[in-house]
């Protein structure tokens, strides 16, 4: 799987799915549009910044709230490379290997990354290198069945190309 790298937009406790995708556009089910509006209830400046291959790091609890799928894929197809956090929402968690959004559990490197660092991860290893820093972590590797899920974009195209 290829590295992810990019610039870290940063966010503390128990970002809901209500903040990531707020419920009044729910309506559209389309990655794109949805993208539009990611974050915007907690930052109103991340959809104007975030670059594709940007990275979100958190503190606690990521993705609590809601079920929706909805969450994982404005993330996604807003350009985030993967999302670190301390601890994500167990059903967050589940729907982004899902949708094919890596993310990764590693209290150490969110202690140490801060907004606007660079930082690449690498997959294969689990290492997060906080490149503004030189210093590293590290987070869980995934298994290779999570890898061939996140690089086939989901669980849904993973087991359509078996």
């Amino acid at each position: 799987m290829e590295n992810a790298k990019g610039i870290v937009f940063k966010y503390g406790d128990n970002v809901d799915t209500d903040v990531i995708i707020p419920a009044r556009y729910l309506n559209s089910s389309d990655p794109a549009e949805l993208a539009t509006h990611c974050m915007e209830d907690i930052d109103t400046e991340f959809i104007k910044k975030v670059n594709q291959g940007d990275i979100i790091v958190a503190t606690k609890n990521f993705g609590c709230g809601s079920s929706r799928e909805h969450a994982p894929i404005a993330i996604k197809a807003a350009g985030v490379s993967v999302v670190i956090a301390e601890t994500f929402a167990r059903i967050f968690y589940r729907n982004a290997i899902n949708i094919g959004l890596p993310i990764i559990e590693c209290p150490e490197a969110v202690a140490g990354i801060d907004a606007g660092d660079t930082v690449e991860v690498n997959f294969d290893s689990g290492m997060i290198y906080n490149r503004t820093k030189g210093t590293e972590y590290k987070g869980q590797a995934f298994p290779p069945f999570m890898q061939k899920i996140i690089a086939a974009q989901g669980l849904v195209n993973y087991i359509n190309q078996k």
